[in-house]
């Protein structure tokens, strides 16, 4: 096998940059969602219609599979297999990562109720429920992910969801890939259905004769993924906007050039969709980061190494350089990483400046990796500069709560003047008259006015 050849690293200096240049930096994957929703909309109205045939057809289409209308749904006995299959040593691991994200989530539980009284006879509070029925998405194209069945079921089981599935493609071997299975169990969910990309988001969406409808679906998947997502609003919660990986290593003068390398390759290793930047303001260190990057592109896959230097030569990824440190602040908060690493030798010193990240590791020795499958955070992050809104994905995406009032007569008597000035402000007439004396009319007769008649 000859040497490996690689593109060199683009280096995005942004004093130098445009707007639009910066704008474009700035943009990811699944921002321009049209073509694929194009795309989806035959799969989906196949899915409505068609149910489980839609499903198999797909899935053979789509992922070279042989899944038949009829094995949709993985099996217990493929279940137990599964155990087998990927051995006592794997089991142990996915066991410990589920119990660190079992502890970190279980913190996450919000009260189930509570309530104050915020008025004299004026008592107000809040309940909190689990979602009914909650599809964790498991995606496959590129790899297997039982992190991400973890990082989805899990929570979805400590917020006490009733019936949450999990959907993830099969493989060429039509068999769903065994560690995905073990995760399932070691996070409480035996339904598992055979199903991937925008014709997964249709059946929960839809529900098939094997695949329950539900009301909300979690987790990571490509554009195809995202754009059903987004046409499917409106029959299915789609959750937080979870694409392609993306992550930003924020590097001082101070950081190691070698574990920058190596933290940089993380995520753009995922695909060529992916985003993966170096922001900093130390051209020393970049110089000597674009050096030793061919060295690890080396000890990877050449696959893989094909994805990261793809990505690392182009507009979704590479080096940039900043002026000054607030100039790297800037360009971070505006760009809103899925991943942020801070390496410096003082990485909490840039901690204050950072608005808008889904996630922020600190310090040489928290590797993304260990974030990624067993730190106990949620690794199912918003993408696209949804850090900018959203969170990352958590038991409260699990639940959702309702508002809790109870008035007595002592503070109806407060209250009702107030609001019945108020409504007639506004115009209301039906919400003045319910606090008007018609009501103390109303509630002095035991049975409503009734006409006799035959």
């Amino acid at each position: 096998m000859g040497q490996r050849t690689y593109p060199a690293i683009a280096v995005h200096r942004l004093s130098e940059l445009s707007k639009a240049q910066r704008t474009e930096l700035l943009t990811r994957a699944e921002d321009d969602l049209e073509p694929f929703i194009e795309k989806v909309l035959p799969i989906i109205n196949a899915v409505r219609d068609e149910g489980d045939q839609a499903l198999a057809h797909f899935a053979k289409k789509f992922d070279q599979s042989p899944v038949s209308p009829d094995a949709i749904a993985a099996t217990t006995a493929e279940i137990d297999a599964a155990f087998d299959a990927v051995g006592a040593e794997m089991v142990d691991t996915l066991g410990y990562a589920a119990d660190n994200i079992r502890s970190f989530h279980a913190k996450q539980l919000p009260q189930s109720e509570w309530s104050m009284e915020i008025r004299p006879g004026v008592t107000v509070g809040e309940r909190v429920t689990p979602i009914d029925s909650v599809a964790c998405y498991s995606p496959r194209g590129k790899g297997s992910f039982p992190s991400v069945t973890l990082m989805t079921a899990v929570p979805a089981s400590v917020a006490g969801v009733p019936n949450p599935i999990i959907l993830t493609p099969a493989g060429p071997d039509g068999a769903i890939d065994p560690a995905t299975l073990v995760a399932a169990r070691l996070a409480g969910v035996e339904q598992v259905y055979k199903a991937g990309g925008a014709q997964a988001v249709a059946a929960a969406a839809f529900g098939t004769a094997t695949v329950p409808r539900c009301r909300k679906i979690v987790g990571p998947g490509s554009p195809w993924l995202v754009a059903a997502k987004r046409v499917l609003a409106n029959r299915i919660d789609p959750g937080l906007p979870a694409g392609p990986s993306e992550t930003i290593v924020l590097a001082d003068p101070s950081a190691n050039a070698r574990v920058v390398a190596l933290d940089l390759l993380i995520e753009s290793e995922h695909g060529d969709d992916s985003s993966a930047f170096l922001v900093t303001w130390s051209e020393a260190l970049a110089t000597a980061v674009a050096a030793v990057v061919p060295g690890y592109w080396d000890s990877m896959s050449e696959t893989l190494a094909g994805f990261s230097s793809s990505v690392l030569s182009g507009n979704s990824g590479g080096i940039v350089l900043a002026d000054s440190a607030q100039d790297a602040y800037d360009f971070i908060n505006d760009y809103a990483p899925e991943h942020l690493q801070i390496l410096s030798k003082t990485p909490r010193e840039h901690l204050p400046h950072i608005r808008n990240a889904s996630e922020v590791l600190l310090g040489e020795h928290t590797a993304g990796s260990l974030a990624n499958y067993m730190m106990g955070p949620n690794c199912v992050l918003p993408t696209s500069g949804g850090a900018h809104t959203h969170s990352p994905l958590g038991v409260h995406d699990f639940m959702k709560s309702a508002s809790i009032g109870e008035v007595t007569q002592a503070g109806y008597n407060e209250l009702a003047p107030r609001v019945h000035r108020f409504a007639t402000y506004e115009g209301f007439d039906g919400h003045a008259n319910a606090v008007s004396p018609l009501r103390a009319e109303a509630m002095q007769s035991n049975q409503p006015d009734q006409q006799s008649g035959d």
